[in-house]
């Protein structure tokens, strides 16, 4: 059955204030993580010359956008929770949009480039079209959005307070494809792993006309 107003409504809710409720927690457990990688490989395949404007989508913290701006660029957050979008603004001095994903308000064709990392699967899939095309409306002509995902065999739901979606390769390429993206690489993390110990699925993404 498809999901009602009232059903994304609590999914945004619920999603929400599990974040919310644990945003200091959130913070510790995850400041420390490296995602250079999915970094280099959001940074290697942007065309237009640096200072490069990136759209952290779904910021938590801050982590990222005082990485981006430690590297010369112009980042900008976008965070649903106030408290980790406070969190995010003290840390690196960055602007952050405080708006849920179902109800984005993004300027047109402005950024170089969308870092969603781990963030798009808690996107229902039926919202999933809507969504992307949406970020890829505030990309400019060539602009390049990178993803990583927890990976799975298309199960979608509540995970305790929180709401997800899991896709596998061929499926997450389907979604990106008919939003009006071109493939440029795809890996799985952690690095150097067993595939069967590597749950996360990384892509990268060029907007094309």
């Amino acid at each position: 059955m498809p999901l009602t107003p009232e059903d994304l409504d609590r999914i945004t809710a619920g999603t929400l204030g599990h974040y919310e409720q644990r945003a200091q927690q959130f913070r510790e457990h995850t400041w420390d993580h490296d995602v250079s990688q999915n970094i280099s490989a959001l940074l290697r395949h942007i065309e237009a010359a640096p200072p490069l404007r990136i759209l952290d989508f779904g910021c938590g913290p801050g982590r990222d956008l005082l990485a981006f701006q430690r590297l010369g660029h112009q980042p900008t957050g976008l965070e649903g929770s106030a408290a980790l979008a406070a969190m995010a603004r003290e840390a690196s001095g960055c602007e952050v949009l405080e708006q849920n994903f179902l109800a984005l308000q993004l300027p047109a064709e402005h950024f170089d480039g969308v870092f969603a990392n781990a963030s798009l699967f808690h996107v229902p899939a039926q919202e999933l079209a809507r969504v992307l095309q949406e970020l890829r409306n505030a990309l400019k002509p060539r602009g390049v959005l990178f993803s990583s995902n927890p990976r799975g065999t298309g199960q979608e739901g509540w995970q305790g307070e929180r709401y997800g979606a899991w896709h596998d390769l061929a499926a997450w390429q389907q979604h990106m494809n008919a939003a009006g993206f071109v493939e440029l690489e795809h890996y799985y993390r952690p690095e150097g792993l067993p595939r069967e110990q590597q749950p996360w699925l990384a892509s990268v993404w060029r907007k094309v006309p």
